[in-house]
């Protein structure tokens, strides 16, 4: 059995079964694990002001404040083994790519340029790249179809405009899309909340609004071949999430951040309501990975726990769904 205690000092017994990931039975310390695919990592640079130990569930407690007053702290320290982020560009990319291959893991990765071509040519067979888009000024829609058509991303996304105070159905975005549309290329987009505080502390343009799922509906009319991924899963909006998968059959979506922020009954409680509305067969597992190397084990624990979910449930998050989206061939990772 491997134990990963990042457990709160306070913790009671859900949170620390929560972060115990137990081997299956069947699996030796020779044996390939099964396959688990991550559709939501971040190529970045390390960032020394970022870089900084994190206790997961950290949105557990959200504390207010006033414009005179500090800007709350959302991250806290308060566990038994915080988080450690990487040293430097070279530390992450050795991590990482060595708890792929150990835990024989797929990484759906945009972001940074020069990093995401290093991990890929380091780890080929482990990096699907994916190209990052938030709004029509980052790059022009030739620019965009070229980058495509040359073979390296074979996604789009992150597609961000929230963070623009856009709404992904902006007619700016609509030829990427239909770019998309066209090469079969499949999307995720973030949908749901971006931080906590988000507005006040460190982006006025942000808008949670901007972050409901029906807001999508124009753009999936417009491109019915349109294949999306919802990020964050659309949380916390769970009806809207709800009655747009309903609605079109192309549309996924992915646990990515929320899985290690906000309190575990909440994850649990909305992961539970996606799963008992029909859609076990939609949900993709994903992290939104940023500069915890640990981050990965953190995160598959909450779904190898949830007591709720079948073991042909958690394989659909953790692997088959993401075959089905991705068109990937499932031997190739077996």
């Amino acid at each position: 059995m491997k134990t990963f205690s990042v457990i709160p000092k306070t913790a009671g017994t859900l949170i620390a079964l929560a972060l115990i990931w137990a081997l299956p039975a069947c699996a030796q310390d020779n044996a390939k694990r099964p396959p688990i695919i991550d559709v939501h990592v971040h190529a970045m640079k390390m960032n020394p002001n970022f870089a900084a130990p994190m206790c997961p569930w950290f949105l557990s407690s959200m504390p207010g404040s006033g414009p005179n007053q500090p800007a709350p702290s959302f991250i806290n320290l308060d566990c038994v083994d915080p988080l450690q982020p990487a040293a430097s560009d070279a530390d992450m990319q050795e991590k990482l790519l060595a708890t792929a291959e150990r835990l024989n893991m797929l990484l759906v990765a945009s972001g940074d340029a020069e990093i995401l071509h290093k991990w890929h040519a380091a780890a080929p067979d482990r990096i699907i790249p994916s190209l990052s888009l938030s709004s029509a000024e980052q790059m022009s829609v030739e620019a965009f179809r070229d980058s495509l058509e040359n073979g390296f991303y074979k996604v789009m996304g992150e597609v961000a405009p929230q963070y623009q105070g856009m709404s992904p159905s902006d007619m700016t975005l609509d030829a990427y899309f239909a770019v998309a549309e066209e090469l079969g290329i499949p999307v995720g987009i973030h949908m749901g909340t971006g931080g906590n505080g988000m507005i006040n502390i460190s982006n006025p343009k942000y808008r949670a609004s901007l972050g409901q799922p029906f807001l999508l509906e124009d753009v999936l009319a417009r491109h019915p071949k349109l294949k999306i991924w919802v990020m964050h899963a659309g949380y916390p909006m769970i009806d809207q999430m709800i009655a747009l998968m309903g609605a079109n059959a192309y549309v996924y979506v992915d646990l990515a951040g929320f899985i290690w922020s906000y309190p575990l009954e909440e994850i649990h409680a909305y992961l539970k309501r996606l799963v008992q509305a029909g859609f076990g067969k939609r949900i993709l597992y994903g992290t939104d990975f940023m500069v915890w190397p640990k981050l990965l084990e953190t995160s598959i624990g909450v779904i190898e726990n949830a007591n709720y979910l079948s073991e042909e449930q958690k394989r659909d998050i953790f692997f088959n769904n993401a075959v089905r989206f991705f068109n990937l061939d499932p031997e190739k990772y077996q």
